[in-house]
């Protein structure tokens, strides 16, 4: 209390209430118990990660770019999206099915079942990426006559890295599960891209050349040391908080879980990076350069809802365990406010700076500009909604997840395919937009139509109706 009644006599008169205010609601989130204030810590610490995440990925494209040149960069950008999109995918589901269940069996004290849970993910991502390693290899192999000649190699490095970037994910779910965002996001978000740009340069100053095939190799060992380096600390954190002991393993039950989370993150997924994808197949690498370039400097408001999704989950996870339908629709219109003002802030300073920020890449990236207002608006059409489709999956609605980010995603890769030939990067900046403004209506009306509780950023908890339908 003290440090807060000095910080506001610090502030001028004008600003002291609602300093005031801020400063008081800031030191209960940090000081006070709960499942509440539990997940306002785990936001706020999340938050502050993906601030310095997004800072760290801005400056690397930035150092990548004028490195490599716009050409060289756009074929890293393009290889390296699909890289990370398919690694992800590669787990299943397991890493948001650990979020699903480990907060249940740590309530029900059932050790067993989280020590076989964690186990089994582990061993489970680094099958299914080695899988999807050797399917890439066979496809190169086979239909590499198909695929433009300056891609080759660089896909076939990134390939290598899938087995370790899908045991990054289930470790980064099992670290989200256990409340521990920093060990959860840091690896990924803070390490991965700094040792990039380390291995670039040094790669570089022992003679390698400025090319997008350097750059995939940097990215590799980057992946590998990240991903072991996660492996180890999360094991002995783990094994601190659950001892060692026999392993109760329910693959079926934790599968049958995961595959439609699966599905469901899969398309959305998709959803987020078909952009990159549609315009590299389309376009050439120039082309994809200053898109990826502007869709990355308006990223930077993204990692607002990653930072609230990211600690709602274990908290509408333990809530919809409890049967508390009343604290659920507050806590999911809390979420959408969390995610939707910040937003709304971030986005239009970021635009406001949007010209000096893509000349930061090189004077031909400025031509983004009205990509980064496009995509702005799609952003903010998506975050009215908040984490809606996290809470639909904590909830059990798996299935109609799917169906809805199907549509979305129909949508996107339809307009994408109509506008492109037509309107370049801009076509799909407005095919990528509308795709977000359909899915935060679907997904209002499903959480709606499911769970009795109308999730907007403007909404009172009291619309939600009496009854929770959790099934």
């Amino acid at each position: 209390m003290a440090v807060i009644e000095t910080a506001e006599k610090m502030l001028p008169a004008g600003l002291r209430p609602i300093g005031g205010r801020t400063l008081r609601m800031l030191a209960a989130v940090l000081t006070e118990r709960g499942e509440k204030a539990a997940a306002q810590r785990m936001a706020l610490t999340a938050f502050s990660i993906r601030i310095l995440s997004a800072a760290l990925a801005f400056v690397s494209q930035i150092v990548l770019a004028r490195l490599m040149g716009e050409y060289e960069y756009g074929i890293f950008v393009f290889v390296w999206v699909l890289v990370v999109v398919f690694g992800d995918l590669s787990c299943l589901g397991f890493h948001t099915a650990i979020i699903r269940f480990l907060p249940q069996y740590r309530a029900a004290g059932a050790f067993e079942e989280i020590r076989g849970l964690t186990g089994t993910a582990r061993i489970f991502a680094l099958l299914s990426g080695t899988a999807v390693l050797a399917a890439g290899t066979l496809g190169l192999h086979f239909f590499g006559d198909m695929i433009q000649v300056y891609y080759l190699v660089p896909i076939f490095i990134g390939l290598l890295a899938m087995p370790m970037i899908a045991l990054g994910d289930i470790l980064e779910g099992t670290s989200r599960a256990n409340h521990w965002p920093v060990m959860a996001l840091s690896p990924v978000y803070i390490v991965r891209p700094i040792l990039i740009i380390l291995f670039m340069l040094i790669a570089i100053a022992i003679g390698a050349e400025h090319t997008a095939v350097t750059a995939m190799q940097a990215a590799l060992v980057a992946t590998f040391v990240t991903a072991l380096g996660q492996y180890a600390a999360t094991l002995y954190r783990l094994r601190r908080h659950y001892d060692e002991g026999p392993r109760k393993v329910d693959f079926l039950a934790w599968f049958s879980v995961a595959f439609p989370i699966f599905l469901i993150e899969g398309v959305s997924f998709l959803l987020t990076n078909s952009d990159v994808v549609v315009v590299g197949i389309f376009l050439e690498p120039h082309d994809v350069a200053i898109y990826f370039a502007a869709a990355k400097t308006m990223a930077l408001v993204h990692f607002i809802n990653f930072s609230v999704k990211a600690a709602s989950g274990p908290r509408f996870s333990s809530i919809i365990a409890e049967g508390d339908h009343g604290q659920l629709a507050t806590a999911a219109i809390d979420a959408a406010r969390w995610t939707f003002w910040p937003a709304l802030g971030v986005g239009l300073a970021v635009l406001a700076a949007g010209h000096l920020l893509l000349s930061l890449f090189g004077g031909a990236f400025t031509s983004g500009y009205l990509v980064m207002a496009i995509l702005l608006a799609g952003i903010l059409a998506k975050s009215l909604v908040g984490p809606a489709e996290t809470l639909l999956m904590m909830a059990g609605k798996q299935n109609l997840c799917v169906a809805l980010y199907a549509g979305a995603l129909t949508a996107n890769v339809g307009l994408n395919l109509a506008l492109i030939p037509h309107y370049g990067i801009e076509g799909t900046a407005i095919a990528t937009a509308s795709a977000m403004a359909v899915e935060a209506i679907l997904l209002h009306l499903a959480v709606r139509r499911t769970l009795g509780i109308v999730l907007f950023a403007f909404a009172s908890p009291s619309a939600a109706t009496p009854e929770m339908r959790v099934r």
